[in-house]
């Protein structure tokens, strides 16, 4: 079996509120401290078969600009994701199966890319983006338990989709199995690793309770079994990868300082930094009755994004 990263940013970074202020709130950590950010996914390949977990951002979303008041910033772009794939040795033809660890537009970006591979995607999240086809799976978690996890449905030899709501109401973590080491793909249930250590909440979820029970089944498992944490949102994700580093919860990762962050001009759209929605004011919102041409400072204040449902706060410019 092989694992590797598909990278696609890099240089960004995440503010200690964002990442830990899930159950405490937000004003409880300090906003200057920052953690490094980037955005990868990864790939699975069996030896028989070329398994992605997401997809990335798509192709035509802008980069984000980056405000040292954002919550988090995911950095500039290295790769589009069918270019990034390929750089890691693969191309799209290869691949059979994509297993999506939830909904969000920087996980799910191009599954469009894709046509002849299977989706796995939990039910309640295909249903919000409404996906449909031959190719759409929504997994019924009816193999049994995974270790701890409750809830589990096996996607190929070794490869096994977890149910793990929380983050999302159809959110999963992805679990490949090579002798006794495991390679957790967990999406979002951190952003970044000082949060598993800490046992820390993001800020983002639909459903704290579950994102709790989910965190916590994270923690029992890998202090029980030799796990390598795949990340999405910190570059500790492919970095343990390089590196073959098991989880050792009473030893902490060390958390390096920022990388040089490249500032650019705003173009005067907008993007969520939770999942990756691009407000156009020349486009406005239909959605929520938004006309064409309205900037976004005009937004009203009660404003959603129109994908997860978060507020205008959780927007950077693009």
């Amino acid at each position: 079996m092989k694992v590797k990263a598909v990278k696609l940013y890099e240089k960004g970074f995440m503010s200690q509120p964002f990442a830990f202020g899930g159950e405490e709130g937000q004003d409880k950590f300090d906003k200057n401290v920052k953690y490094r950010s980037s955005l990868q996914n990864f790939l699975i390949d069996t030896g028989s078969e070329v398994i992605l977990v997401d997809t990335g951002m798509p192709l035509e979303a802008p980069d984000m600009v980056a405000d040292d008041d954002a919550p988090i910033y995911i950095g500039q772009r290295i790769e589009d994701y069918v270019s990034a794939l390929k750089t890691a040795g693969y191309s799209k033809d290869e691949v059979t199966k994509i297993v999506v660890t939830h909904k969000h537009e920087d996980h799910t970006g191009e599954l469009r890319a894709f046509p002849n591979a299977k989706i796995y995607i939990g039910k309640e999240d295909a249903d919000a983006l409404k996906l449909d086809g031959p190719n759409i799976i929504r997994p019924t978690f009816s193999d049994g338990p995974f270790y701890n996890f409750p809830r589990a449905e096996k996607i190929a030899e070794n490869v096994y989709m977890l149910e793990a709501i929380g983050h999302t109401n159809g959110n999963s973590i992805i679990i490949a199995k090579d002798g006794d080491l495991f390679y957790m793909f967990h999406g979002d249930v951190t952003y970044t690793d000082e949060a598993l250590y800490e046992n820390k909440l993001s800020i983002i979820y639909e459903n704290r309770e579950k994102a709790r029970e989910t965190l916590n089944n994270v923690r029992e498992f890998v202090r029980n079994h030799k796990t390598i944490y795949l990340s999405t949102h910190t570059p500790l994700g492919y970095e343990n990868l390089e590196e073959m580093r098991i989880v050792d919860l009473n030893n902490p990762v060390e958390t390096k300082p920022l990388e040089d962050i490249v500032y650019k001009t705003a173009t005067g759209k907008y993007i969520c930094s939770i999942c990756g929605y691009v407000y156009d004011p020349e486009l406005g919102d239909e959605t929520n009755g938004i006309p064409a041409g309205t900037a976004f400072e005009d937004l009203p204040d009660d404003w959603r994004c129109p994908l997860c449902k978060k507020g205008k706060d959780k927007f950077s410019k693009a």
